[in-house]
């Protein structure tokens, strides 16, 4: 009897423990799809130099779920250099864990829209350092750290509902500078940002992003007029 509990005892331990990064990359090796992988790149625009295996979203969402939050373990999948493994981290990292040195290295491993906007969307929006990474990395040289700073805007304006009105505000001025910046992935996320903005819960806020995003169509500078027009299309539908 001792022996049974003992075995019984062991299987609960081993299947209450957290997997492994090396096992979960076995299982995201599993998951992956080569038609899916295609079309990362073929209908998304994904492009990434990182190993990839090409697992569905949808997959990772289900792995996520089951793994539940762990941070060591997300900065153990990141550290893998794989980007499925990094997707996955950015759905089971504790935003409460997050610290700035953490996300700014994090950040030098993005090189597409799909890891920036996950990270900011999934994680990165509920930190507590998310608005001092806004500001910092909107100053950034690389197309994607300057990117994240932006979709960081859209996602914690989605996301942080019951925060006061003055910290979006502040975010205008990031925005007016950043349209500036041509950039395809720049521009867009700048766009996502303001609108993000302008459709938060009351009337000053929508004001306020309305005024920026008609100044920004009016101006002389070509990336800034577009960032205006994308936003007013939106905005004034809205």
């Amino acid at each position: 009897m001792a022996a049974k509990a003992k075995k019984a005892a062991a299987k609960k331990k081993r299947a209450d423990s957290p997997p492994s990064a090396a096992a979960i990359l076995r299982d995201l090796e599993r998951n992956g799809s080569k038609q899916y992988f295609a079309d990362m790149s073929a209908r998304y625009g994904i492009v990434t130099k990182a190993k990839a295996y090409g697992v569905p979203v949808v997959t990772l969402r289900r792995m996520a779920k089951s793994i539940g939050r762990n941070h060591d373990l997300a900065d153990a999948l990141w550290r893998t250099g794989v980007h499925d493994a990094r997707m996955l981290a950015t759905m089971i990292g504790d935003p409460a864990l997050v610290t700035p040195a953490l996300m700014d290295r994090w950040a030098k491993d993005f090189d597409n829209w799909g890891i920036v906007d996950t990270a900011c969307f999934t994680l990165f929006d509920h930190s507590p350092h998310a608005f001092k990474q806004i500001a910092k990395w909107a100053e950034a040289k690389d197309e994607f750290v300057k990117r994240a700073a932006f979709a960081l805007i859209a996602s914690a304006a989605l996301h942080r509902k019951v925060l006061p009105d003055e910290p979006f505000l502040k975010c205008l001025p990031i925005i007016e500078i950043g349209a500036t910046d041509g950039r395809n992935f720049v521009k867009k996320g700048v766009s996502w940002g303001l609108r993000a903005i302008g459709k938060r819960k009351g009337v000053k806020m929508r004001a306020a992003a309305l005024a920026v995003a008609r100044r920004l169509a009016a101006s002389e500078d070509a990336p800034s007029r577009w960032v205006g027009k994308d936003a007013l299309r939106d905005l004034e539908k809205a």
